[in-house]
């Protein structure tokens, strides 16, 4: 782990925090994500409601720079440059590094119609039938942690050889046995566990742009 990495850990994990107890749990799914991201992987995620919109903010933080400002690797830009002139020297000025990141629940037209034809239980893990791999990590969020749209999911995504990871309350609830790692974070009150989720997914997309991008 790079020293830069350790003091994101040292920061959120801190002595007395309320999130000090699942120090473990965290930097296994960052571990996952990392090594994933690494072997030219992809995240999928997927929540209901606020959790729907905590993985919309993952995608956002994975796919452009967090805290780094990611430039394109140097071949990357001279291909751009080789193909399209200056307007690729542009492009490959203003991109950013990004790390594949899907949201489940993002395609209205394939979600509707999925629910309008078959059945709506199982939206997200049609999705996760088409796009999972082996190598890929599926993360499903639940503050009860029974959400059945998003176990389903994880079911599908483990079926296709995806590692899965599980961002729950307390309790775990039924999400815990269908995920190869499972953050239970320490409160039961919906807007409570909201609060530290989004603590916990900013914490994994630092570490693992940390851990996979120079500056």
């Amino acid at each position: 782990m790079k020293e830069r990495t350790s003091k994101i850990v040292a920061e959120l994990f801190a002595p007395g925090d309320a999130l000090e107890g699942i120090r473990e749990s965290a930097l296994q799914a960052g571990e996952l994500l990392r090594d994933s991201f690494a072997g030219r992987g992809k995240l999928l995620v997927c929540g209901n409601g606020g959790s729907w919109a905590d993985g919309e903010h993952i995608v956002g933080e994975l796919m452009k720079g967090f805290l780094l400002k990611r430039p394109l690797p140097d071949d990357a830009k001279r291909m751009l440059t080789l193909l399209w002139g200056d307007e690729g020297r542009a492009i490959g000025e203003a991109l950013q590094g990004a790390l594949p990141a899907i949201s489940l629940g993002s395609h209205g037209a394939l979600m509707t119609a999925f629910a309008n034809d078959a059945d709506g239980r199982f939206a997200f893990a049609q999705q996760a039938m088409g796009y999972a791999r082996p190598g890929d990590v599926a993360l499903g969020i639940s503050t009860s942690g029974n959400a059945e749209n998003v176990r389903f999911a994880l079911m599908a995504a483990k079926s296709r050889g995806a590692s899965t990871v599980a961002l729950t309350g307390a309790d775990g609830g039924l999400l815990a046995k269908y995920a190869d790692c499972c953050i239970r974070v320490p409160d039961r009150r919906t807007f409570r566990v909201q609060e530290h989720h989004l603590r916990i997914y900013h914490f994994l997309c630092a570490f693992v742009e940390s851990e996979l991008f120079d500056e």
